[in-house]
């Protein structure tokens, strides 16, 4: 897919620019918010412009109290809240640090899963590590490091994925979960401003949705070697690490092969 050459800056989620989404879908004004939230429309408004640091949990509880009885958030509208306001997980550290995690045992159980798909992954969909049937699901992955930078940038991603827009726009729409729950939005700037070249990506990442995991388990994959279809059963683990904390995930893919019409199929029957 053709990079885009649009000049608008592609901005992270921040905790205002949701608040202020949040109180214009229920018509409230920042006046009467903050009179009911027991702060000044001033507060508010500083909040809304990111002119203020994080705001307490007290204040967030007492916006969020007030938001919910004009109409109720959501369970992601809280966490996104919570996680913008700076009451999340630390800082996210960098790719080469998470990837001295992984040891020599941990290499060795990805290579225990196979023939199943199994990677690392951290949570920007950076690849850490991963095993030879996870390598030929996603040709490239290695060299592209980033899901979403091998979904949106590698030649091979529309063949292999077979509900490639769908996929993109589940990933893009995590990625605004999971870059609010670092705790600190700044390090995704650089990030984002190498997506946004990405036409696709941009109105994806402009429908301002945030997702905490995956709507359903199963993705489709083009097998490129048997020219069939498989369908995956994702499932995502979070994997201990006492140096940085919910910041590794293995990444297990359970395939099955797949009807023309895209249904899974018993695996003992393929030879019949």
């Amino acid at each position: 897919m053709k990079p885009t050459r649009d000049s608008d800056e592609l901005k992270p989620p921040t905790f205002g620019l949701l608040l202020r989404k949040l109180r214009d879908a229920r018509a409230v004004s920042r006046e009467r918010l903050a009179f009911n939230a027991g702060v000044s429309a001033s507060y508010i408004s500083h909040l809304e412009k990111g002119d203020r640091g994080h705001p307490t949990r007290e204040v967030v509880d007492a916006l969020m109290r007030y938001l919910d009885r004009i109409d109720p958030l959501s369970v992601v509208e809280r966490r996104h809240l919570l996680d913008l306001a700076g009451l999340g997980v630390a800082e996210f550290p960098s790719v080469e640090q998470l990837r001295a995690e992984i040891n020599d045992d941990m290499r060795r159980a990805l290579e225990l899963h196979e023939p199943n798909l199994a990677a690392y992954v951290d949570s920007r969909w950076n690849v850490l590590a991963c095993n030879d049937s996870y390598r030929r699901a996603f040709p490239g992955i290695e060299e592209d490091v980033n899901i979403l930078r091998w979904y949106l940038a590698n030649e091979h991603a529309r063949r292999v994925v077979l509900d490639w827009e769908e996929e993109v726009r589940l990933t893009v729409h995590w990625l605004r979960g999971l870059i609010a729950g670092s705790g600190d939005t700044a390090w995704s700037a650089e990030f984002l401003a190498e997506l946004g070249r990405f036409g696709l990506f941009r109105e994806m990442w402009d429908e301002g949705i945030a997702l905490y995991g995956r709507p359903r388990p199963t993705m489709h994959l083009h097998d490129l070697e048997t020219d069939r279809c498989r369908a995956i059963s994702v499932q995502l683990f979070s994997v201990f690490s006492a140096a940085y904390p919910n910041q590794i995930q293995i990444y297990l893919g359970i395939p099955t092969w797949c009807s023309e019409t895209g249904a899974a199929l018993d695996p003992s029957h393929l030879d019949e």
